[in-house]
């Protein structure tokens, strides 16, 4: 059974699914436009390539096998995956159309759709793409209850209700001023700044939840001494030293050599946070919307 792939070609087992979907040689035959005798060729074929029967040949039609409808299984998928693979081609060489609406969260925003948007427009001229930004827990929202097309947005509960794709991995630092007592620390964990003054976000950014639940865990409760709207105006804070605040990696190293700032690594699993983009149904995308889907989730 070795090099099966060298042996069964896309033809076969084209002719095999036929085959077995008519239950009749002839009949499948002759809706594959080809000679009765050259199925059974191809078939003869795929048992003397894995050395056991796939179908028995009766007077009235066939019958599969156990192993025929374990190669049948195989094929179909072989199939079906041949076809997307032709329509998302499809999409490349006439240029998708139309408009695909997103709704994200904060730091896929600032991170990094700018760029994969930049990207996907040179390759897709004509969809227009809007844009809005919500927290992660509204991110579900819109796209359950709104006519949005894709939502990205953190890992978090309630993503399991929808269709989701892994799109980018999202790491938390430290920002401190330069000053203070934990800029030179090659790394920290939550235990050496929960005692801190912080800058944060809104009550229902994410990042705000996520802090608030782990210094909860440690039976603790963060100061937040101000409240501010953006990142931007978060890591402003911290270069004036109102407090300390957590940031994605990508946001702080925008500002590390322009404020009195530094970033140091925290060395914690809650850290490490996953981005994905959640959508409905896939096979109820427009062509434009499965495109940008195709695109963004294979740039990680």
């Amino acid at each position: 059974m070795r090099n099966l792939i060298r042996r069964i070609d896309l033809t076969t087992l084209r002719l095999f699914v036929a085959v077995c979907q008519e239950k009749n040689i002839a009949r499948a035959a002759e809706r594959e436009c080809i000679a009765p005798s050259a199925v059974s060729r191809r078939i003869a074929e795929i048992e003397h390539s894995i050395g056991l029967p796939v179908i028995h040949r009766e007077s009235r039609g066939i019958s599969v096998t156990p192993v025929g409808e374990t190669v049948l299984r195989h094929a179909q998928d072989i199939i079906a995956s041949i076809e997307r693979l032709t329509a998302e081609l499809t999409q490349f060489e006439t240029g998708a159309k139309g408009r695909v609406q997103i709704v994200g969260n904060l730091s896929s925003i600032v991170q990094f759709l700018p760029e994969d948007l930049a990207a996907f427009q040179r390759v897709f001229p004509d969809v227009d793409i809007q844009l809005e930004e919500q927290t992660s827990h509204n991110v579900l929202r819109y796209v359950e209850e709104q006519d949005f097309d894709l939502g990205i947005c953190n890992m978090i509960p309630g993503v399991e209700r929808h269709e989701h794709l892994p799109y980018r991995t999202d790491h938390l630092f430290l920002m401190v001023p330069r000053q203070h007592r934990l800029a030179q620390m090659p790394a920290v964990r939550m235990e050496d700044f929960l005692g801190e003054s912080f800058v944060g976000l809104g009550d229902e950014a994410a990042l705000t939840r996520l802090l608030s639940q782990q210094a909860e865990a440690r039976g603790a409760t963060l100061h937040v001494k101000i409240r501010v709207g953006s990142l931007d105006a978060l890591c402003r804070m911290v270069h004036v030293r109102l407090g300390i605040a957590v940031v994605p990696q990508h946001i702080g190293e925008l500002y590390i050599n322009t404020l009195n700032v530094r970033l140091v690594p925290i060395q914690e699993d809650w850290a490490v946070r996953r981005l994905v983009v959640i959508f409905r149904q896939r096979e109820r995308l427009s062509a434009a919307a499965a495109s940008l889907l195709n695109f963004l989730t294979s740039r990680e």
